[in-house]
Order: structure tokens, then C-alpha cells, then sequence
């Protein structure tokens, strides 16, 4: 089910933007991949939160989840389908809107 909502998406993207899929997917998870994270920081029941660079692996996975929990909650009662809310979540990355 998932290898077949993949493959809608794509088809989709390719509909909507003439432009190859895969490259638009990539430019989705360039552009919505956090570059910084927060950690606690501190000791002794004093704990602050510090900013810290996200390793690239980090950055990849947690675009994926963003990008898969936001087309989920969009098509969740709704008469669009996963496919079409996943393509749509991809495309409006990969323009950085």
C-alpha cells in the first residue's frame, strides 16, 4: 500500500510540475530539514536548553517525518487522498513555501 502511494505521488508531481519527481522530492527534503536542534544543558537540577547543530543524517530523517506527518494530518478526513496531500506537501517544500 505504501509502494503504491509513493508511486501516485510521483505521477502527481509530475502532472503538477513538469519536472522530474525524484529531484523534486530531493529539493523538498533540502528545504525542509531543520538546521539546528535543541538539547538541556547544565547540572544539579539546573537544566537550560542550548542550540545545537543537526547532523545531516538527523536532518534528512526528521524532514521525512515532517514531511509524512503533515500530508497524514492533512488527508485525514478529507476527500483528498494520501497520495495527492503527500505530492502536495512535496511540491509546496521543493518551492520553499
Amino acid at each position: 500500500m505504501a509502494v503504491r502511494i509513493v508511486q501516485h505521488t510521483l505521477e502527481i508531481i509530475h502532472l503538477l510540475t513538469d519536472q522530474n519527481p525524484v529531484q523534486v522530492v530531493v529539493d523538498a527534503i533540502i528545504n525542509s530539514g531543520p538546521r539546528e536542534d535543541s538539547t538541556r544543558v547544565g547540572g544539579a537540577g539546573v537544566v537550560r536548553r542550548q542550540a545545537v547543530d543537526m547532523s545531516p543524517f538527523r536532518r534528512v530523517n526528521y524532514a521525512l517525518y515532517l514531511i509524512a506527518t503533515g500530508a497524514r494530518e492533512a488527508s485525514f478526513r478529507n476527500l483528498k487522498t494520501m497520495a495527492e496531500c503527500l505530492a502536495e506537501e512535496l511540491v509546496n517544500a521543493a518551492r520553499g513555501s
